[in-house]
């Protein structure tokens, strides 16, 4: 299984052994050694894989999104690029430089995507040209969605509730619940999520959160960060992510 990052917690695990105690016996008053289970605590390591997803589910991911933007719009709900392009013309909470600046962004951003997309989409064998111009792209993208980010950030209670805003976390969900494994031991990597569907997966999620359960506790934050960083940050690498993690951890995030 090829792995985005992995990382392993300690969940508390009740078992039972056999220990002698010598205990006087009520009738003849005598000592006796007698065999008893007693209950103690242990500390089992549970490795948690976020597992490098394929063709088919990238293309299942990116169907999500555009149904929740697609939902969300027939909802009422703006866009990025409508609300930026709302505040362009009619001014009001947003300078009408940052909308403006934004509403072409937004453009650019689509269109390296496109350009990404058929790139990885291409039949037949890579060129070194080809190898380079992914490259730049993966930069160009990476460049123009932190100029974003950091313009958006200035405007967050406007943003937080768009529909891409909405779309994304819908598509954070889905492949938290699709991309997560988890081994004990010498076992195989099992899903964390059960199911046959999104739903079936996003059910059990909801019930696990319900339930308290320890496990999901323990990695749900993480989870969630890793794959938002993974998503977000165009050419991230394990080395990124384990950086991340290890700033979680001292708390410098």
């Amino acid at each position: 299984m090829n792995e985005i990052y992995s990382f392993t917690v300690e969940l508390s695990k009740e078992k039972e052994k056999k220990v002698e105690k010598t205990i006087i016996d009520k009738d003849t008053g005598e000592e006796k050694t007698v065999s008893v289970n007693e209950k103690f605590t242990e500390k089992e390591p549970v490795r948690v894989i976020l597992k490098e997803p394929n063709r088919r589910q990238i293309e299942e991911a990116d169907m999500e999104y555009s149904i929740e933007i697609s939902q969300c719009i027939k909802r009422g709900i703006l866009t990025k690029a409508m609300l930026a392009k709302k505040y362009s013309d009619s001014g009001g909470l947003m300078a009408e430089t940052d909308a403006q600046v934004l509403t072409q962004k937004y453009g650019q951003l689509n269109q390296l995507q496109t350009d990404f997309t058929r790139l990885n989409t291409k039949t037949g064998d890579r060129t070194q040209e080809d190898e380079e111009k992914e490259k730049q792209l993966i930069q160009d993208i990476a460049a123009l969605r932190r100029d974003i980010v950091d313009t958006e950030t200035a405007y967050a209670s406007l943003f937080n509730h768009t529909a891409d805003t909405k779309a994304q976390n819908r598509v954070i969900l889905w492949y938290v619940l699709n991309l997560a494994y988890v081994a004990r031991g010498e076992e195989d990597p099992e899903p964390l999520f059960v199911g046959d569907s999104f739903e079936q997966k996003e059910n059990h999620y909801y019930e696990l959160d319900e339930a308290q359960d320890e496990l999901y506790l323990l990695v749900q934050s993480k989870l969630a960060t890793f794959v938002s960083y993974w998503y977000f940050t165009a050419g991230v690498t394990r080395a990124d992510i384990e950086q991340l993690d290890k700033d979680i951890e001292e708390g410098n995030v």
